[in-house]
């Protein structure tokens, strides 16, 4: 199952008042997996740029009149994106402003029922609480350190890593892993053995207290600290 992540920075909130794209940034999913491959434009907007929106993603005109218009990429976008669902955060916002710049490029818009509103799904599975992206990252430990401002191609990685996390399709692929192992093992005619008695620690006292104020020096969240 194919599966495309996106993101897009804008100018303002509603295209209806004139506001335009100015970032787009796509992670292409296989069966819940990154593939490696992504699509990320910067856009010429052709219009200003109000300080609301550049306080948000930090794009200012004289750097994006330097890319090109949406126009002109918009055919290599649709390939991108082929027939695959379309998975955003707040995805309805996003959509009416990508439909809004095919529309303008006189390309096919794309339907609602192709997107998958993370933002929904957040809130079904955590009512009550901040379903933001970046409590949804501290909620699943996904690291966005990296994000000081908004980009729609960091935040799309970003999206990408919840919402496996989100849906509960990490934890399910671990579990057909495991079972898949054992299958491979009864199909070879080959079975698990559990020793009858655990192997004696090969470390010493001293080498176990050593390695434990290391993995202390390793900060609060490192994996590590879960085997202390």
């Amino acid at each position: 199952m194919r599966e495309i992540v996106f993101d897009t920075e804008t100018t303002g909130l509603d295209p209806v008042q004139g506001h335009r794209l100015v970032e787009i940034g796509c992670v292409e999913l296989l069966n819940r997996f990154p593939t490696g491959k992504t699509f990320h434009r910067y856009l010429n907007p052709e219009r200003d740029m109000p300080a609301e929106a550049f306080a948000v993603h930090g794009l200012a005109l004289e750097f994006l009149k330097e890319h090109p218009l949406f126009v002109t990429v918009a055919d290599e976008f649709l390939a991108f994106v082929g027939d695959a669902p379309l998975v955003a955060h707040n995805g309805y916002f996003d959509l009416n402003f990508i439909n809004a710049e095919l529309e303008r490029a006189s390309k096919p818009v794309f339907g609602r029922d192709r997107i998958v509103d993370t933002l929904m799904l957040a809130r079904r599975k955590h009512p009550g609480g901040s379903n933001k992206l970046d409590e949804l990252c501290a909620r699943y430990r996904v690291d966005n350190s990296r994000r000081t401002k908004h980009g729609a191609l960091l935040d799309a990685e970003l999206l990408a890593e919840v919402y496996v996390e989100l849906i509960g399709a990490r934890q399910a692929m671990l579990g057909l892993a495991a079972a898949g192992a054992e299958a491979m093992l009864d199909a070879a005619g080959l079975s698990l053995r559990v020793r009858p008695a655990p192997l004696a620690p090969r470390g010493s006292d001293g080498e176990r207290v050593a390695h434990d104020a290391f993995v202390g020096t390793l900060g609060e969240k490192s994996i590590w600290q879960d085997y202390r």
